[in-house]
């Protein structure tokens, strides 16, 4: 046996193929030849869902952003929910470094210049934050 969540995946796979396979069953319904196939196939989404119900309880401490779920509902594979996020924190991080940067670039300027306007104040300034 795998994981909780191995097992809900192999789960959830087995319950959309046996759905799919009722929708084709359905699709080209004969009543001669496919009531026994079609009753065994509904009975398999029983059984399905009912052992999906049973491994709920392990799974219970997953949480899932419900932004997972847009991608689902826009066609979009969910694996891709995490890349986008990634991108997005390393499009962020860029401009906040840039933003930290011109800070840096502004307080050395800013000193430069009160020192040259107010050299005494500022180095009373200094010896009072302990600057050196």
């Amino acid at each position: 046996m795998g994981s909780p969540l191995e097992n809900l995946e192999t789960n959830l796979e087995m319950f959309i193929e046996n759905v799919r396979q009722v929708r084709i069953i359905v699709s080209d319904f004969q009543p001669q030849g496919q009531q026994n196939v079609l009753n065994q196939k509904i009975q398999g989404i029983v059984t399905g869902l009912q052992e999906i119900d049973k491994l709920k309880n392990q799974v219970q401490d997953v949480h899932v952003p419900f932004e997972v779920f847009d991608y689902i509902d826009q066609g979009k594979n969910p694996q891709l929910y995490t890349k986008d996020c990634i991108e997005k924190a390393l499009t962020k991080n860029e401009e906040v470094k840039g933003k930290i940067d011109s800070y840096r670039k502004f307080k050395t300027n800013m000193l430069l210049e009160l020192q040259k306007t107010f050299p005494t104040e500022l180095n009373m300034y200094r010896a009072l934050r302990g600057d050196d």
